[in-house]
């Protein structure tokens, strides 16, 4: 080896000017189609459509064009018509032996949109996308009917076949026609999904109103089970709430209705600068998702356009809560909002900017602003003229966020152990089913009451968890002191679906969650606590319908071998009626559930067949009253509870002291 790092090469391995390769036309599109559309996978297979589609919109949009056509058919032939103004045809200025069409799909770069003349707003911006198309088609053909006349040329890889022809007279046509083949050389064997183009012009038909789509496929290409029609006309004139109205379905909402709307920009020296157009919606329970759109261009990666409106609806709810007085508002970040949120946002703008040609992304600065002022002016009328669905939002969001906060709390904690328990409670009477189908568990008070549960129980479907005392309220108590209370900790283990982020309903052990407790004012207290309990860590439970409170009698009427119950005194003096006058009836008040025998207990409490349950629910149209509610009778501040008692103190009739 030789010492001298700065040898000469030997000449074989010189490097020169001629080793400079200069591609000239559509020869980067075919070496490199990644740099444009983004790969050759079926992605990027259906992002040739979506260039071609954009182009008929942008036509569409400008007020051109009032019907667009898309037919598959065999041999992965695509075309699409828009009845526009038609590209132009005559020479191009700075090119005299071809003409402007020629040069659009042959040239990189060239196009109508770059000075926003002929377009103010619209898809295509980088003159680009045809002829992109073009060279990565084996078989690209283009018609165009402009001033009576019909026009053609066909194209193999980017290669024009013939010059720009005159084919015939077009008396009631105009418009572009574009048909292509996708080159097997580029995208192998992947074909044209009738499902994804289906969707691709439901979704450009939504979000410009003014639009007929028409869909056309080869019946030979759809499965015998798809749900893609041959042939379709989609015209939505509501726009975006069409669109997330289909897309919800039956799903629960927060607000009973969608929010949608539609705003135009004030014009700068008289010219237009473009609108905005959304749909939104909470939900109770789902996954939430925005979708978001720039001139009809789909901005899956979002952008500036959603951080205007991440702004505008955070903005909005902290004034709300400020304006109502709610300072748990203030916790609320854009997280909270967005959380349950699904949403639709269309921008319209001039000149938009984007992160690479295939468009996944919306950089323009100035539309945050546009969209952020557009929108909260809207949001807050919105919110002031409907308060009590305003307060039910904010209600729903502040509960996320504080579901949020104990969620940290309680992963910044350090674990006291690294292993998890695996076994059950030891007090827990479990019943003998394995799957929660039809199973219950009863929360009891004392082992007292436990004790006479689990003899009156059904022990292949009844489970017994005896509950120590008065549980920790956990309206009113700190993270730490939740994760140290063991009673919980119990509850939740048996329970088995965890809490917080490690919650999953699946894993529930049990179908029915029984509140069990004595029909005194103790008992009442402690049925408060529990419910407080899955209000506030396990509301999943509530939602789905899985708690109830049992209802044990307070009184037993007897008279001879005659035994009837009653809930409470107003049942008694009711009962009472079902007697003989003049005889005697024995009245016998329960202490409580663990002095009622547990043939008693079964009988009027426990056997499905004769029972009462009430099922605990939060109501969504009264989520903010609730919270209220719960907040004010359970809370840390004193005060509120005082208020409380002011208020309804003339409403109670009898008081048990």
């Amino acid at each position: 080896m030789s010492s001298d790092l700065f040898e000469t090469i030997p000449a074989k391995d010189s490097y020169g000017a001629k080793d400079i390769e200069v591609l000239e036309g559509l020869e980067p599109v075919r070496r490199r189609p990644g740099m444009y559309i983004g790969g050759t996978d079926e992605n990027a297979l259906h992002h040739l459509a979506a260039e071609i589609l954009d182009n008929a919109m942008d036509e569409a949009v400008a007020g051109h064009a009032t019907t667009i056509e898309m037919r598959l058919d065999e041999g992965n032939q695509l075309t699409i018509r828009d009845n526009g103004r038609g590209i132009p045809v005559d020479a191009h200025p700075k090119f005299k032996n071809k003409s402007a069409l020629e040069v659009i799909f042959t040239t990189l770069h060239s196009g109508g949109k770059f000075s926003g003349k002929a377009y103010a707003t619209s898809g295509g911006l980088h003159g680009v996308g045809s002829s992109v198309v073009n060279a990565l088609s084996s078989s690209f053909t283009a018609e165009v009917a402009k001033d009576r006349k019909l026009y053609r040329q066909s194209y193999v890889r980017g290669v024009p076949q013939t010059r720009l022809e005159e084919v015939g007279a077009a008396q009631n046509r105009r418009g572009t026609t574009i048909g292509f083949v996708p080159d097997t050389e580029i995208f192998g064997a992947l074909k044209f999904s009738p499902a994804r183009l289906f969707k691709l012009c439901r979704s450009k038909a939504y979000l410009f109103r003014g639009v007929k789509i028409r869909w056309a496929c080869d019946p030979a290409l759809l499965k015998e089970d798809s749900e893609v029609p041959a042939e379709a006309e989609l015209h939505f004139p509501g726009g975006l709430r069409d669109s997330l109205t289909a897309e919800l379905g039956d799903a629960a909402l927060v607000l009973p209705e969608i929010w949608a709307g539609e705003a135009k920009f004030a014009p700068v020296n008289g010219q237009e600068q473009g609108k905005l157009e959304w749909a939104l919606a909470w939900l109770e329970q789902g996954e939430s998702s925005v979708d978001t759109y720039c001139n009809t261009v789909p901005t899956p990666l979002g952008g500036t356009h959603e951080a205007g409106m991440r702004a505008a609806l955070l903005k909005g709810l902290r004034a709300w809560a400020e304006t109502r007085g709610n300072k748990r508002g203030a916790a609320i970040i854009a997280e909270d909002v967005f959380g349950g949120l699904r949403a639709k946002l269309s921008l319209f703008i001039r000149d938009p900017q984007f992160q690479g040609q295939t468009k996944d992304k919306l950089t323009t600065q100035e539309a945050t602003r546009l969209t952020e002022t557009s929108l909260r002016d809207r949001f807050d009328h919105y919110l002031a003229g409907d308060p009590a669905n305003a307060d039910n939002l904010l209600a729903y969001v502040v509960d996320r966020a504080e579901e949020r906060i104990r969620r940290k709390e309680l992963k910044d904690t350090p674990r006291k152990s690294a292993t998890r328990r695996l076994r059950l409670p030891g007090k827990l009477a479990d019943c003998a089913t394995e799957s929660a189908e039809g199973t219950e568990i009863f929360l009891v008070e004392g082992d007292s009451a436990g004790g006479s549960a689990k003899q009156a129980r059904n022990r292949n479907s009844q489970a017994i968890l005896p509950l120590k005392g008065k549980i920790l309220n956990v309206a009113s108590a700190s993270v730490e002191k939740l994760k140290q209370n063991q009673e919980l900790k119990d509850l939740i283990e048996a329970l088995g679906c965890g809490t917080g982020t490690s919650f999953n309903r699946a894993n529930l052990r049990y179908e029915r969650i029984i509140i069990m407790t004595d029909a005194d004012v103790d008992g009442a207290h402690i049925a408060s606590l529990l419910m407080t309990f899955f209000y506030r860590e396990l509301p999943e439970l509530i939602r789905h319908g899985h708690v109830y409170l049992a209802q044990p009698p307070l009184y037993r009427l007897t008279q001879g071998a005659k035994s009837i119950y009653a809930m409470d005194d107003a049942a008694r003096e009711k009962l009472m009626k079902n007697f003989k006058a003049g005889t005697k009836v024995e009245i016998s008040r329960f202490k409580g559930l663990g002095e009622m025998p547990p043939a008693v207990l079964k009988e009027t409490t426990m056997d499905p067949a004769r029972r009462t349950l009430l099922r605990i629910v939060a109501a969504p149209e009264a989520r903010a009253e609730t919270s209220t509610l719960v907040d004010s009778l359970m809370g840390k501040r004193p005060e509120l509870r005082f208020q409380f008692i002011q208020e309804n103190a003339g409403k109670v009739e009898e008081l048990d002291i």
